[in-house]
This record gives C-alpha cells, sequence and structure tokens, in this order.
C-alpha cells in the first residue's frame, strides 16, 4: 500500500492559524455547499465549535460577533451565509489606518524640550496678572535647570530671558526686569540630592562584643 504523506508546506495557507485546519476544512465545506438554508446550519455548527476552542472569550462582550467575523475571514468572504451581525467587508479589514501626526522638537534649543514649549504657549494664553508673572518666573527656573542639564558649567540669567523671549515670540519679556533666577549651585545641589542614593553600612561586632558558644 503506497501513503499519501501531507505536508504542511503542501498544504493551503491558514487565514486564521490560531484555530487549527479542521476548523479551515470544515468553513470550506460549508462554502461548497449549493443549499443555502444547509450552509446556514453548518455555518451555525461551526460557530459553535469556534466558540469552544475558545471558552476563556465567553464572558467578552460581544464574543459571538467576534466569531462571526472571524468566520467570513477564514472564508477569504466566499461564504454566502445569513449572519445575525454585519458582515465585515475586505476592504474595511485591510485598510491602512492614517499615520500618526508626531510631534515635532523645536529645532533651535532642544535641551529644553517640548514640555517647555507648551508651558510658554500657555503662558502666552493667560491674562496678565500675578499668576502669570509667577508661571513665567518658574519657566524661566525650570528653562536654566534644562540648561544646566546640557551645559553643567553655569549660565546667566540674560541668556534663559533671551531664549524665552524668542520662543514666546517676543510676548514674555523678562529681559529688562529685575527678577532674578535660582543660583546655579542651589540648581546643581537640589539636582545632585534628588539623585543621590543612600547607602547604609551593616555594623558587625566584633569578636569580644559576640556571645560565646556554649558546648
Amino acid at each position: 500500500m503506497i501513503y499519501e504523506i501531507e505536508y504542511n508546506s503542501e498544504r493551503p495557507k491558514l487565514i486564521i492559524p490560531e484555530y487549527g485546519r479542521h476548523i479551515q476544512k470544515m468553513v470550506d465545506h460549508a462554502i461548497s455547499i449549493d443549499d443555502k438554508e444547509e450552509r446556514n446550519k453548518v455555518a451555525k455548527s461551526i460557530i459553535a465549535v469556534m466558540g469552544n476552542l475558545n471558552p476563556h472569550l465567553r464572558d467578552v462582550l460581544d464574543f459571538q460577533h467576534k466569531l462571526w467575523d472571524q468566520l467570513f475571514i477564514i472564508s477569504d468572504f466566499k461564504l454566502d451565509v445569513d449572519s445575525p451581525y454585519t458582515i465585515p467587508l475586505r476592504e474595511e479589514l485591510q485598510a491602512h489606518p492614517p499615520s500618526l501626526e508626531y510631534p515635532q522638537n523645536f529645532p533651535k534649543y532642544r535641551f529644553y524640550g517640548n514640555n517647555i514649549k507648551r508651558m510658554v504657549d500657555v503662558a502666552n494664553s493667560w491674562e496678565d496678572g500675578e499668576m502669570k508673572e509667577g508661571l513665567v518666573l518658574t519657566i524661566a527656573n525650570h528653562m536654566k535647570k534644562c540648561f544646566l542639564n546640557w551645559n553643567k558649567d553655569t549660565v546667566e540669567d540674560d541668556v534663559i530671558f533671551n531664549h524665552l523671549f524668542e520662543l514666546s515670540e517676543g510676548k514674555l519679556n523678562l529681559k529688562e526686569s529685575d527678577e532674578k533666577l535660582l543660583d546655579t549651585m542651589t540648581i546643581l545641589k537640589n539636582k545632585k540630592s534628588y539623585g543621590s542614593k543612600k547607602t547604609y553600612k551593616k555594623n558587625y561586632s566584633t569578636n569580644k562584643n559576640r556571645p560565646k558558644k556554649r558546648y
């Protein structure tokens, strides 16, 4: 006797491999049935088997809807049966999602980051007053901190004020004010204190203080 061995490499490609080749063959058989009423019965039986293969999904919302959609996908949208749900379209499933718009970094002063630019935009939208003055001063101090992260030497307040004036398109002007930003040493000291880790040393007692063993 000659046995014909069927290799997976010679078999048709599975559309949804998670369901296995038996489900694929059942769907292919349903497509070949001429009687529509009989096809509907077979399709419901296939849905029942697919549900039994995924008992952990029974509590998922619209579980049956998902099974029917997968049935049409496995059939390559060739199965003509009456579905209790809207039949999915090939074009909708194969459509590419719209590309995401990534935020653009400020090209000139990247070391400040995007958050600084957002804070500057928020400050521009506020009305003049003490709250806006406090926010602008906070932004300037944070800009100085970011600048020192990039250049750990030092930076004058006038440099920060000029950058703030440029980032705000001339709307936030501290160049002619008497405001003073945090001292460079204070910023670096606070950064070091937050970034440092405490180390604890175990105190081992000397041999003299250890209790002697009694046998």
